[in-house]
C-alpha cells in the first residue's frame, strides 16, 4: 500500500475538526502549565469554547454537503462521518458542561480532566472517519487510552481503582481480538481499506469469517453487548459519574459507526451469514439486561444494565441490514443521546449532596428538588419509549425497519423489553413522587449542571414532539448505503 503525503490545503480542510481540537487541546495543556494558579473553571470555559467551534465547522460542514476522502481512502468525510463527529462533540461538550462543578471534589489534576475528556473526543472523531481495519485499530485504542484514565481517575476511591483496572484488562483483551481478527482478515484479503475488500468478492471462507467475528467481538465489547458485557456495571458504578455519562454514550457512538460501515457497506452481500449473529446478540442484549436492571440497587447499576437493553435495541436495526435500518439506528443514539446523559447529570446533581447512588435514597425528591425529579421522570420514560418523548419515536423508527424486514420475534422481544423496563423505571419514579424523603434538605443545582439538563430536556422534547428535521439529518448521514443490493453500498467508500 502506497500512500500520497502531499496534501493540499483543500485536503487539509478536510480535518480542520480534528486539527484545531489536537491545536486546542496543547493550548489547554500550555495554559494549565504556564499558569498553575489558574481556576478549573476557567480551564473548562476554555475546552468548552475550542469544542464549541470543532462543533460549529462541523456543522458548517454538514450545512455545505462538504465531503472528501484522504490518504487513499483511509481517512473519510461523508454524511456518516459527520453525523458521528456532531455527536461526539456534542456529547464531550454536554460532558464538559456537568463536570465543571463535580471536578471540584478531585484532589489532583483537576485541569488533565478537561485534556482527558478532548482527547477521547479526537480519538472517536477519528473513528468516525476510519474506513479502513488499520485506521480502526488505532483510532479505537487512542480514545480509549483517555477512558482507563478516566475511570480511575478517583485516586483515593477504592471502587474507582477497581473499574479502571477492570476496564483496562478487558480492554487490552479486546484490543488483542481486534488485532487477531485483522491479521486474519489481511491475511485472506490481501488488504485493510474497506472499499478493497467490499469490491474484491471475495468468498466467507472460514479464516474470513473468524476474522469478523473477531472484530464484531471487539467491538461488541466496546458497545458493551452481550456477552461481551461484563465491563460495564462495575465500571459505571466505580468511575466519576460525568465519565460514567460519557462512557455511557460517546463510545458507543463511534463504534456502531464502525459497525455500520463494516456490516452495511463491506460485509452487505453476505448479510444472510451475519443477520443471525445481530439477532442473537439483540435478543440476548435486551433481555438480559432489562432482567438483571430489576434487582439494582444502585441507579448508576440500574443505568448501566439498562444500557445493555438499549444497545440490543439498536442491532434491531443493525439486523434488517437496510438503509431504512441504519437511519433507524442513527435516529435511536440522538434519543438516547439526550435522555441518557440527563439521567446521568441529574445523578450528578444529587449525588454531590447526598453523596449516595442508591436508588432508595431518591425518595422524596420530588419534594426536595421538583426540577431533577421532573427531568429524571422525562429521561426515564424517554428510555423507556413512553410517547410523546424521543425514546417512543426512536423505537417506532427500529420497529418499523424491523417490521419492513419481517423480523417478528425480534419486534415481540423488544416489545417485551419496553414492559420490562418501565417497571424498573417506574420504581424509580415511584420513590420520587409518592415516598417520603429521608433528608428533607432541598438540593441546589449548579448553574452549568442546569443548563445541561435543559438541553437534554429539550432534545428529548423536540426529538419526540418534532422528529422531523433530525430524522432528516439521519437520513442524509445514512445516504452512503443508498441502493444496498450487492456491492452497490461500496460507492460511499470508494475515493
Amino acid at each position: 500500500m502506497t500512500f500520497d503525503l502531499q496534501l493540499s490545503f483543500s485536503d487539509l480542510l478536510l480535518m480542520l475538526p480534528e486539527l484545531w481540537v489536537t491545536l486546542w487541546i496543547c493550548v489547554v495543556l500550555c495554559v494549565d502549565c504556564l499558569m498553575p494558579r489558574l481556576s478549573q473553571r476557567t480551564v473548562a470555559a476554555l475546552s468548552v469554547g475550542g469544542m464549541a467551534v470543532a462543533l460549529l465547522v462541523l456543522l458548517g460542514y454538514y450545512a455545505s454537503g462538504t465531503h472528501g476522502m484522504l490518504f487513499k481512502g483511509m481517512f473519510a468525510l461523508d454524511g456518516l462521518a459527520l453525523f458521528f463527529k456532531i455527536f461526539v462533540v456534542g456529547a464531550a461538550i454536554l460532558v464538559i458542561l456537568a463536570s465543571i462543578d463535580y471536578v471540584g471534589r478531585f484532589r489532583f489534576f483537576k485541569s488533565e480532566y478537561y485534556f482527558l475528556v478532548m482527547m477521547a473526543a479526537l480519538g472517536m472523531m477519528f473513528m468516525a472517519s476510519a474506513n479502513d481495519l488499520l485506521s480502526v485499530f488505532v483510532t479505537l485504542e487512542f480514545s480509549t487510552f483517555g477512558f482507563y484514565v478516566l475511570v480511575a481517575y478517583l485516586r483515593d476511591d477504592l471502587r474507582s481503582s477497581e473499574a479502571g483496572l477492570k476496564f483496562f484488562i478487558l480492554g487490552v483483551f479486546a484490543a488483542a481480538l481486534l488485532v487477531y481478527g485483522i491479521s486474519l482478515v489481511y491475511g485472506e484479503t490481501g488488504t485493510f481499506l474497506f472499499a478493497t475488500i467490499a469490491a474484491g468478492g471475495a468468498d466467507l471462507t472460514p479464516g474470513l469469517a473468524v476474522g469478523w467475528l473477531l472484530i464484531f467481538a471487539a467491538l461488541g465489547f466496546k458497545i458493551g453487548a452481550v456477552p461481551l458485557h461484563s465491563w460495564i456495571p462495575d465500571t459505571y458504578q466505580g468511575a466519576p459519574t460525568p465519565v460514567t455519562a460519557y462512557l455511557s454514550i460517546a463510545p458507543k457512538g463511534a463504534a456502531f459507526a464502525i459497525l455500520l460501515r463494516i456490516f452495511f457497506a463491506t460485509l452487505i452481500v453476505f448479510k444472510p451469514q451475519w443477520v443471525w449473529l445481530m439477532i442473537g446478540t439483540a435478543i440476548l442484549s435486551m433481555l438480559y439486561g432489562n432482567i438483571v436492571a430489576i434487582a439494582q440497587k444502585n441507579i448508576k447499576r440500574m443505568l448501566a444494565y439498562s444500557g445493555i437493553a438499549q444497545i440490543g435495541n439498536l442491532l434491531i436495526g443493525m439486523a434488517t441490514g437496510t438503509k431504512m435500518g441504519a437511519e433507524a439506528v442513527l435516529f435511536y443514539l440522538l434519543t438516547y443521546l439526550f435522555a441518557n446523559l440527563g439521567a446521568f447529570a441529574v445523578i450528578i446533581a444529587f449525588s454531590q449532596t447526598s453523596r449516595s447512588d442508591e436508588i432508595e435514597d431518591y425518595s422524596g425528591l420530588s419534594r426536595r428538588s421538583p426540577f431533577l425529579a421532573f427531568a429524571m421522570l422525562i429521561f426515564l420514560l424517554s428510555l423507556a419509549g413512553v410517547p410523546p418523548l424521543a425514546g417512543f419515536i426512536g423505537k417506532i423508527y427500529v420497529f418499523a425497519a424491523a417490521i419492513k424486514e419481517e423480523l417478528y420475534t425480534l419486534i415481540t422481544v423488544g416489545l417485551i423489553s419496553i414492559v420490562i423496563s418501565l417497571y424498573y423505571y417506574i420504581i424509580v419514579v415511584k420513590k420520587m413522587y409518592i415516598n417520603e424523603p429521608t433528608d428533607p434538605a432541598p438540593i441546589p443545582v449548579p448553574e452549568a449542571l442546569k443548563a445541561v439538563i435543559y438541553v437534554c430536556l429539550a432534545g428529548t422534547l423536540i426529538l419526540g414532539m418534532w422528529p422531523q428535521p433530525f430524522m432528516n439529518f439521519a437520513v442524509s448521514a445514512a445516504s452512503i448505503f443508498s441502493g444496498m443490493s450487492g456491492n452497490s453500498a461500496v460507492a460511499g467508500l470508494l475515493p
